[in-house]
C-alpha cells in the first residue's frame, strides 16, 4: 500500500516538474511532408516582434464550396499559428459579405467592398438537380493596425489552371501575402530605388502603375547620374528602363562601382530599334541593333544581350488591315514581335505567375562560366521560335500571310535572367574616367549581389490612352485589344523584391503542396458508399477499441 502512494505522489510530482518545464520551453510539431502546417523562421521572428496589435479582416465567409471552403479553413489555420508566436498581438474576424436583411443591404455590401478595391469573384456551380447557381465571392482579406489598412488579395488566378489548381495555389502564397502586408505595416525605414534618366528611358507616365506598386515598398525617386561616384550609394536598386541613347564612361562607371559594393540592378535594355508607328502607317519599317553602350559591363557580369528580334507562334492577336482596295477591313492576326512569355516554375520570381506579354523583344546569352555566380532563366519563349537577325526589313504583308511550318525553329529562347553572386567588375585595370568625384578606391571584384536582366523595355511599359476625361493609365500587361491581362506587372513587382530581399522572404513563394485530387467519376458513382463509410466507420472502430480495452480491462483483474 505504502509503495501506491510514493509510486502516486512520484507521478504527480513528474507531471508538475513536466509543467513547468514545458512553460519555460515551447515546441510544436509538424508531421505532415511538405510541413504544411510550419511557418518560416523569419515569419515567426516577425510576429515576436509585432510593433502593435493586428487585426484581420477576412471576407471569406458564408455558404461556399469545397475549395474555398479549404482555402478559408487553411487561412484560418495559418491566422491561428501566427497566434501563438504573437501572443495577443493577432485577432481576427471572417465576414461574410452576402449576410443582410435585403437583397438591397446586400449589394450596398458588395459596393463598399468594391470602392475599396477589393473585387469579387464570380463562381458557378451545379446543385443536385443540375440547376446552374451564381455566387460571389470576395476573396480578399484586410489587414488593419492602428495607423494604416491594407488589403490582400487572397486568389490567385492564373489564366490556363483549372480552379482546384489555382486554390492550391493560393493555399501556398498565403503566409508570403499576408507577412508581406503586415511587414509593410510594421517597417520603420522605407528603402529607396531609383530609375535612371538622362539616356531616352521611359518617362514617369509611361512607368506610372508599376511605380504606384514600387511605392507600397518604397521611395521611388527619379533623376541622372551625373558625375557623383556616391549618388547611388543611398539606393538598394535601381531601374534601367528602355535607354536609347548610351550611357558615357562615367556613368557606366559609377553603375559598375555600386554594383561592386552591394548595389542591385533591374535592367531593362532593348537590342533592336524600330519605329511601330512607321510600321503601321507606311506597313514596312526598318530594324537595326540598338548599342547603348552597356554591352562591355554586361558581358563582364555574365550576360549578353542579343541584336536580334524574336517572333513566337505564342503571341497576342493585333487588328491589322489586311484588304488590298482602298477600303480598310481590319482583322485579328496573330502578332508574332509580341510574344507571350513562359514564366519559370523553379523561381521565385515567377512561380505560379501568369504569362508575360512582351513586345518586339530581343533574347539573352550567359557568357563565361563563373562559379562564383548562380544564373537562372525567368522567362522564355514557347517552342515554335523565330530569331531575326538585324539589320533586317520589317514587312506586315509578310506577317497577313503566314508563314510555313519550318519558319518556326527555335525553342525556348531566354528573353530575362536572373544572376546573383560575386561579379567581375567592367573597369578592372582600367583608367578611372576623368572628371569623376567623390570616387572610394576601385573595386574589381564585388560582395555578394544581385541583378535582372531582361532583353525587352516594354515588358514594364504601361499604355496611355485618351478618354473623354483626359488620358487613362492602363495596367502593366493589359492588351487592350483582347482584353486580357498578363502576369507582367507582378513579375517586375516580384523581380525588385527578389532583388532587393535580404531576408529571404521571397522563398516563402516557392512552398509547394501537393494538389490530391478526387477521382470524380468514382466520387460521384460511390457517393452513397462513401457518406456512409465516412459516417459509421469511425463509430465502429471506436466500439472494436473499447471492446478490447474492457476484455483486457476484464482479464487483467481476474487474474490477479
Amino acid at each position: 500500500m505504502k509503495n501506491k502512494y510514493i509510486f502516486a505522489l512520484s507521478a504527480i510530482a513528474l507531471i508538475v516538474v513536466l509543467n513547468l518545464c514545458l512553460q519555460r520551453s515551447f515546441f510544436r510539431v509538424d508531421l505532415t511532408s511538405e510541413k504544411r502546417f510550419s511557418i518560416s523562421d523569419n515569419t515567426k521572428d516577425l510576429m515576436k516582434n509585432l510593433q502593435s496589435p493586428i487585426l484581420v479582416k477576412v471576407y471569406l465567409d458564408g455558404d461556399l464550396n469545397s475549395g474555398f471552403l479549404r482555402l478559408k479553413n487553411s487561412l484560418r489555420e495559418l491566422l491561428d499559428e501566427f497566434s501563438v508566436y504573437a501572443k495577443n498581438d493577432i485577432e481576427y474576424t471572417f465576414i461574410n459579405p452576402s449576410q443582410a436583411d435585403s437583397e438591397e443591404e446586400r449589394m450596398k455590401n458588395y459596393e463598399r467592398l468594391e470602392q475599396r478595391g477589393l473585387t469579387h469573384t464570380t463562381i458557378y456551380e451545379r446543385d443536385n438537380e443540375g440547376k446552374m447557381i451564381q455566387k460571389m465571392v470576395f476573396p480578399w482579406a484586410e489587414i488593419v493596425t492602428e495607423k494604416d489598412t491594407f488589403p490582400v488579395n487572397l486568389l490567385k488566378n492564373i489564366a490556363g489552371n483549372s480552379g482546384a489548381e489555382n486554390l492550391n495555389i493560393s493555399i501556398e502564397n498565403l503566409e508570403f501575402e499576408l507577412t508581406d502586408a503586415i511587414r509593410i505595416l510594421n517597417s520603420k525605414q522605407v528603402q529607396k530605388i531609383a530609375f535612371l534618366e538622362g539616356h531616352g528611358e521611359l518617362t514617369e507616365e509611361f512607368v506610372y502603375d508599376i511605380s504606384s506598386a514600387f511605392s507600397r515598398y518604397f521611395q521611388v525617386d527619379r533623376g541622372v547620374i551625373g558625375t557623383d561616384a556616391s549618388v547611388l550609394n543611398d539606393y538598394k536598386a535601381i531601374v534601367v528602363a528602355k535607354p536609347d541613347s548610351s550611357f558615357n564612361e562615367t556613368e557606366k562607371y559609377i553603375i559598375d562601382q555600386y554594383i561592386m559594393n552591394g548595389g542591385r540592378v533591374l535592367w531593362l535594355l532593348d537590342g533592336v530599334q524600330m519605329s511601330m508607328q512607321q510600321l503601321v502607317e507606311q506597313g514596312t519599317s526598318p530594324a537595326i541593333s540598338l548599342d547603348v553602350n552597356l554591352s562591355d559591363l554586361l558581358f563582364r557580369y555574365g550576360v549578353r544581350i542579343n541584336n536580334a528580334l524574336v517572333q513566337d507562334v505564342q503571341c497576342v492577336q493585333m487588328p491589322l488591315n489586311v484588304s488590298a482596295s482602298s477600303a480598310p477591313q481590319y482583322e485579328a492576326v496573330p502578332w508574332i514581335f509580341s510574344p507571350i512569355l513562359l514564366t519559370s516554375p523553379q523561381h521565385p520570381i515567377t512561380r505560379n505567375l501568369s504569362q508575360v506579354k512582351a513586345d518586339f523583344c530581343s533574347y539573352v546569352d550567359f557568357t563565361g562560366e563563373n562559379l562564383s555566380q548562380k544564373a537562372s532563366i525567368l522567362l522564355a519563349t514557347s517552342s515554335a521560335s523565330h530569331i531575326v537577325q538585324v539589320p533586317a526589313m520589317i514587312d506586315l504583308n509578310e506577317i497577313v500571310s503566314g508563314f510555313d511550318d519550318h519558319y518556326f525553329n527555335t525553342s525556348f529562347v531566354p528573353v530575362a535572367v536572373a544572376l546573383e553572386g560575386v561579379f567581375s567588375s567592367g573597369f578592372q585595370n582600367r583608367m578611372l574616367p576623368k572628371g569623376i568625384e567623390n570616387a572610394k578606391p576601385q573595386k574589381g571584384q564585388s560582395v555578394e549581389t544581385r541583378m535582372v536582366v531582361i532583353a525587352d523595355g516594354d515588358i514594364i511599359k504601361n499604355e496611355i490612352v485618351p478618354t473623354a476625361n483626359g488620358y487613362q493609365v492602363l495596367p502593366v500587361g493589359y492588351d487592350r485589344y483582347s482584353g486580357m491581362q498578363f502576369g507582367n506587372r507582378d513579375f517586375i513587382l516580384n523581380a525588385l523584391l527578389y532583388l532587393t530581399d535580404d531576408e529571404g522572404w521571397i522563398n516563402l513563394r516557392n512552398r509547394t503542396f501537393k494538389l490530391r485530387m478526387l477521382n470524380k467519376k468514382t466520387t460521384l458513382e460511390q457517393k452513397t458508399l462513401i457518406k456512409w463509410t465516412n459516417l459509421l466507420l469511425p463509430i465502429f472502430l471506436l466500439l472494436v477499441f473499447g471492446s478490447v480495452y474492457l476484455s483486457v480491462r476484464y482479464f487483467y483483474y481476474r487474474k490477479k
